[in-house]
């Protein structure tokens, strides 16, 4: 069963690849997704608490993730605060999700995620997390262009690519890069012979 970590700046098409590897056997674990389930853990919601206060719960007890952004973004430092509660808790979750599938493995298991490079998300104890990287790259035009399509206003797109970290820095940790500036089916393609590369 090998592990790879998938990671892509905003309307390059990870999301797409994820799919396009599940389409053909792989199991994917969506990081992000599971970013937001760990919020609804007590201990996790414990902690968020005690470190930003009870204004980031709703009336019922649960984390108000719009409430909780806010404060974490307001102020610098505050999001590694956050990341200090709920990467070790994503973590946790993604060994029990390995733990689980060790039983009937498959060849391939995919982590997708937004924030490979920033963070250790994935890096898990005795070799157990992702062992190779596969990037996703576009054009930064047809990235805006992707955006747009979604709804996306201008400004937005370009502030939210800014934000993220730049191609260079995603090359830099990846064993595989994905380029993809054309359509689904050459992605498709592209995907077969990574995974003719991954699974041997």
């Amino acid at each position: 069963m090998k592990v790879i970590g998938l990671c892509g700046g905003i309307g390059a098409g990870k999301s797409t690849v994820a799919t396009l590897l599940a389409e053909r056997g792989a199991v994917v674990i969506d990081v992000d997704t599971l970013g937001r389930h760990v919020l609804t853990l007590r201990e996790v919601r414990d902690a968020v608490a005690a470190e930003f206060g009870d204004s980031v719960l709703r009336p019922d007890g649960t984390v108000d993730r719009g409430a909780l952004a806010e404060v974490v973004f307001s102020s610098k430092g505050r999001l590694a605060d956050l990341e200090a509660i709920s990467h070790p808790a994503i973590n946790r979750e993604i060994l029990r999700r390995l733990d689980a599938l060790a039983e009937n493995p498959p060849d391939l298991v995919v982590l997708d995620m937004a924030v490979l490079v920033e963070s250790n998300l994935g890096q898990l104890d005795n070799g157990r997390g992702y062992t190779e990287v596969v990037v996703v790259e576009a054009d930064s035009e047809l990235r805006m262009d992707r955006l747009a399509e979604r709804g996306m206003a201008p400004d937005d797109a370009r502030s939210r690519i800014a934000a993220q970290v730049t191609d260079a820095e995603r090359r830099a940790v990846a064993d595989y890069i994905l380029v993809n500036n054309r359509d689904r089916e050459h992605l498709a393609v592209l995907v077969d012979d990574l995974l003719a590369r991954l699974v041997v």
